[in-house]
């Protein structure tokens, strides 16, 4: 099976950014992990066939979690795409489906009156990027600890606390851990992704130290890209700053 990994470079409100979605290819499958903002799907496109990888091949998309930069995409792939099957974990289902409301806009609601004039009108656009997100059908919930019929040697690892069904996944083979947000890679550091947002700081903590356990050669971030180097002293690293 080969992974690879998509560069999305991008600009959001003034400010460069970069996201580094995966994909996974065997003999059957094509499965990309997590789609960018809304409009990605050119973007998205793109960096895919510098893989030699047409989207038409896909044959499924597994949402990490409901955060707007990881499944904001969906709705316009699988509209030009309909074949894709969407996968995600069972607690992150419903917000994807548009049962639930975003927690992720819960949170930017409870916390806009306290946000500084000076930075409400960005606040207001964030909550209406939110809003904007259309619901999917997904088709099959991932469990935790399961090994993929699909994508043989892919295990799912739920990782909670960035987000409540929060999902990463470790290829044994290769000894190597797609993250999603579980953890970034920040200034030649693994972190917290934006601890202050973090829905469940604790529960963050407790999958970094889940992840600890396994034998982890390589991270695949989706901010801040591939780590290769001193990774298990990294994750005890980060460990240790919030025990």
């Amino acid at each position: 099976m080969n992974v690879f990994v998509l560069k999305i470079s991008f600009n959001f409100g003034g400010i460069d950014h970069i996201i580094y979605p995966v994909i996974f290819r065997n003999e059957s499958e094509v499965i990309l992990v997590d789609c960018g903002y809304p409009d990605f799907l050119p973007i998205i496109e793109r960096a895919a066939n510098l893989h030699g990888i047409s989207l038409n091949q896909l044959t499924g998309i597994i949402i990490t979690h409901h955060d707007v930069d990881h499944v904001g995409g969906l709705y316009e792939i699988r509209k030009k795409y309909p074949h894709i099957k969407v996968y995600c974990s069972g607690p992150e289902e419903p917000y994807i489906t548009g049962h639930k409301k975003s927690v992720r806009l819960e949170q930017a609601e409870a916390l806009f009156p306290d946000v500084p004039d000076d930075q409400k009108e960005g606040a207001i656009y964030f909550q209406q990027m939110l809003q904007s997100v259309q619901p999917v059908k997904v088709d099959a919930i991932l469990s935790d600890g399961e090994e993929l019929a699909f994508l043989k040697g892919v295990k799912i690892i739920y990782t909670p606390g960035h987000m409540p069904g929060h999902i990463s996944f470790y290829i044994e083979e290769s000894r190597t851990l797609v993250a999603a947000d579980a953890v970034v890679y920040e200034d030649g550091e693994l972190e917290i992704a934006n601890p202050e947002y973090t829905l469940d700081l604790d529960a963050a903590i407790q999958s970094v130290k889940k992840l600890r356990q396994l034998d982890i050669q390589r991270i695949i971030c989706y901010h801040g890209g591939v780590v290769e180097e001193n990774v298990e002293q990294q994750l005890e690293k980060l460990i240790n700053k919030y025990d």
